[in-house]
């Protein structure tokens, strides 16, 4: 099977023409009713960039660990991002402007791309625009406030499709049974709201690999 995002000079190009035909139907059962959700937005930011400075550059996405002190989603893995405030002219404003003050991004460098539907984020109510990003340079970057962010890195697409790397997540808590797709990234998982995101965006750009579904591993935070 041929690799599905071969690192070729125009990946930004193919990139965009993906997004261009995406079905926003891969998002629409994620979709909820007004229920009062406040607005957000994050950034996922793509680029051709070294993972390992020893490392080839090749096809990354850009990812953070929030701190273990948060009073949400504390520990986990996420994208960029944050609440709209006032001012902000649109979710790309709001998903630069929050990428800046947790990673220390220029916003300036980054191309966005593609606007998604929003999508809902039921734990702390809030109803989420994915910004798909490009960035043609890209720099190391590092967490620009530690009670916030632990860690900022990039993320080979590779890995994230390598169906070795891919699980579903189980956790159960007071009564109630979550699962859904995840990703074992060195060590780190990805699970919740960014592990969804991540999975229904390859859907719709035709990237994902066949996984096990099956396979689960019990999530406990």
């Amino acid at each position: 099977m041929p690799d599905p995002h071969p690192l070729v000079s125009d990946a930004r190009a193919q990139l965009a023409g993906l997004l261009e035909r995406i079905d926003p139907a891969v998002f629409r059962e994620l979709r909820v009713g007004d229920r009062g959700e406040r607005p957000a937005a994050v950034l996922v930011l793509f680029s051709e960039a070294k993972a390992q400075p020893s490392a080839p550059a090749e096809l990354c996405v850009l990812l953070q660990v929030r701190a273990a002190t948060l009073r949400q989603h504390a520990g986990q893995v996420s994208f960029p991002g944050g609440r709209v405030e006032p001012g902000d002219e649109d979710a790309a404003q709001t998903a630069l402007r929050e990428a800046a003050e947790e990673t220390g991004l220029d916003p300036s460098g980054v191309d966005v791309l593609a606007t998604l539907p929003p999508v809902p984020l039921a734990v702390s109510n809030h109803l989420v625009t994915p910004v798909i990003g490009w960035w043609e340079h890209p720099i190391v970057l590092s967490a620009i406030d530690p009670a916030e962010t632990t860690l900022v890195w990039q993320v080979p697409v590779s890995q994230l499709l390598d169906p070795a790397s891919r699980f579903t997540a189980v956790r159960e808590r007071r009564g109630s049974r979550y699962s859904g797709p995840a990703f074992d990234v060195e060590g780190v998982v990805v699970w919740g709201f960014t592990a969804i995101l991540l999975d229904r965006l390859f859907d719709a750009l035709g990237w994902t690999r066949r996984w096990d579904a099956t396979r689960e591993r019990l999530i406990d935070r």
